[in-house]
């Protein structure tokens, strides 16, 4: 009985030189695969350290880091000088919207017309422009948050619609 179990402990030694030929392949194949990993990180190691040595190595980088902070500061300056144009623009006569017509029926080529300028609360002027025979007469009238204290001809009202219903951001 004892001889059976130490025939069946050893391994024919074909079985351990098939078990050792593919690890030497299996390994191989690693290290090929190890190989081609580190020659691409030579490359790049060597791309950057092309022409550098420590020293110049530490200044490029801080000299990146002082114009990364440059680039930040300049940024927050920029974004005050749009928050302040912003600011500016909500008190700007940025809508308009005008209105030719004829004013006389004699006249034609719709010489007259009407022009809104309004601010984003929709407050500005509407100013006419009537073309006669005789000359040009003008008039403007005060807009408050879109209504007039001075009644609108129909021409003078379509443009002041027409300015308060434009989108402006």
């Amino acid at each position: 009985m004892e001889n059976s179990i130490l025939n069946d402990l050893i391994i024919d030694p074909g079985y351990i030189l098939i078990l050792m030929m593919v690890m030497i392949v299996i390994l191989f194949v690693l290290q090929v695969k190890n190989s081609f990993k580190i020659d691409r990180f030579m490359k790049k190691y060597k791309s950057f350290m092309r022409g550098k040595d420590g020293i110049s190595l530490e200044k490029t980088i801080l000299r990146n880091i002082n114009e990364i902070d440059m680039l930040m500061e300049s940024s927050k300056n920029h974004m005050e000088q749009i928050r302040q144009l912003k600011e500016i623009q909500l008190h700007t006569l940025n809508k308009t919207a005008i209105v030719k017509y004829d004013a006389f029926k004699e006249m034609g080529g719709k010489l007259s017309f009407a022009l809104a300028m309004l601010d984003q609360e929709n407050s500005g002027f509407v100013l006419n422009a009537i073309h006669s025979r005789e000359g040009c007469y003008t008039y403007i009238k005060e807009i408050v948050k879109g209504e007039s204290y001075i009644v609108l001809g129909e021409e003078e009202k379509e443009a002041l619609r027409q300015a308060v219903n434009m989108y402006v951001e």
